[in-house]
């Protein structure tokens, strides 16, 4: 008697772990390479043309390493977590912003969709990985003209379904960047939703997002779309945002003129054609005209990426910002020229738009494990 009620306890637990399976997954991408960068003292020395040669991590995909788990809860349901870290490949250091900088997240998933809770990209993110032609690449993309596509935010809740096509994503976070104050609800809010639909060679999605500084109300809302035909896809997209402030500095960097609540209108398109199933072509523009202030920024980037294997590719990428009255687009990021709750600044006094404009190449090399 004993034996058989032993034997049944076992079979019950057996069941039990073998409806509770789990797994966890470490991956991860390493992407290194080298830069040239014209003018690249910048605002240092406005009217200096003097380049760069430097060893960049992080040019096509930013370097991390993670962990995803999923447990079968049963009946459809799973658990499931992830934990995201970036880092430099050219000195092995980790992110300051933390260390799981990227996602910090843990959730619930099922027919319903995705619940997740935890710092986690925005749907501007999401949506920018979607539309933009470089999938918003570190070096080049269109993260160059507008930061708010790489935003994160801390104290998030976020839910993803997918429904024959349709993705709907939405976001509220409750301090995007971790002070949670009392008496201050509204500060530091941020939420955003987005809606995408995908049939055959049409792919069309819209978003809108908004962070709250306190003193200003950074709203953007985007359009795009994607067309594939044969072996290429062809991209279109504008966005529009208001929030940012415009602060003008002579060349002496003191201040003379500050304009709140700038809004602009950027657009861009592209295409990525793959000439055979390892070289994959990608070319695009984008351009943003800032309202109420003489700064339109082009930027123009080519990619080239070919695949060693299914997890080693090298790349080249060729990039050129042109900018025009007041803006000082920068290839890397350390420009004032974006808008999304970011102030911009004009250091040149030359008057001449063509000196500020910047070329920029990396080549490197990328795997994913």
């Amino acid at each position: 008697m004993k034996i058989k009620l032993f034997a049944a306890a076992a079979a019950a637990l057996f069941a039990a772990s073998a409806q509770a399976q789990s797994s966890v997954t470490l991956y991860g991408v390493a992407d290194v390479g080298i830069e040239y960068l014209s003018k690249a003292n910048g605002a240092t020395k406005p009217n200096n043309s003097n380049s760069r040669v430097a060893m960049q991590s992080g040019n096509m995909s930013g370097s991390r390493w993670g962990l995803r788990g999923v447990e079968d809860l049963g009946g459809g349901l799973k658990a499931l977590f992830q934990l995201e870290s970036g880092f430099s490949v050219d000195t092995g250091a980790g992110s300051p912003d933390g260390l799981f900088n990227r996602i910090a997240t843990v959730g619930l998933q099922g027919q319903f969709g995705t619940l997740t809770l935890g710092r986690q990209s925005t749907p501007m993110y999401d949506f920018g990985l979607r539309y933009d032609p470089m999938s918003i690449s570190p070096r080049y993309s269109i993260s160059a003209i507008d930061a708010g596509f790489i935003s994160r935010a801390n104290n998030a809740v976020k839910y993803v379904g997918n429904f024959n096509g349709l993705t709907a994503s939405a976001m509220y976070s409750f301090a995007y960047d971790g002070q949670e104050i009392a008496g201050q609800g509204s500060k530091g809010r941020e939420y955003g939703a987005s809606l995408a639909y995908a049939s055959g060679p049409f792919d069309i999605g819209a978003m809108y997002e908004q962070r709250n500084t306190g003193e200003l109300n950074a709203r953007s809302a985007s359009i795009a779309g994607g067309y594939s035909f044969g072996p290429a896809k062809a991209f279109l997209g504008y966005r529009y945002a208001r929030g940012g402030d415009w602060t003008v500095r002579n060349s002496q960097n003191q201040v003379t003129t500050t304009m709140a609540k700038v809004s602009s209108n950027l657009l861009w398109a592209g295409m990525a054609y793959n000439m055979s199933p390892a070289l994959k072509l990608t070319g695009a523009a984008y351009y943003q005209d800032a309202r109420r202030v003489s700064a339109d920024p082009w930027l123009f980037v080519l990619s080239s990426d070919y695949s060693l294997s299914k997890r080693t590719d090298v790349y080249l990428n060729l990039a050129y910002a042109r900018n025009r009255g007041d803006s000082e687009l920068g290839l890397n990021g350390n420009n004032k020229g974006r808008l999304t709750g970011i102030a911009l600044t004009n250091t040149t006094s030359d008057g001449n738009p063509g000196n500020k404009s910047q070329f920029g190449a990396v080549a490197g090399i990328r795997h994913v494990f």
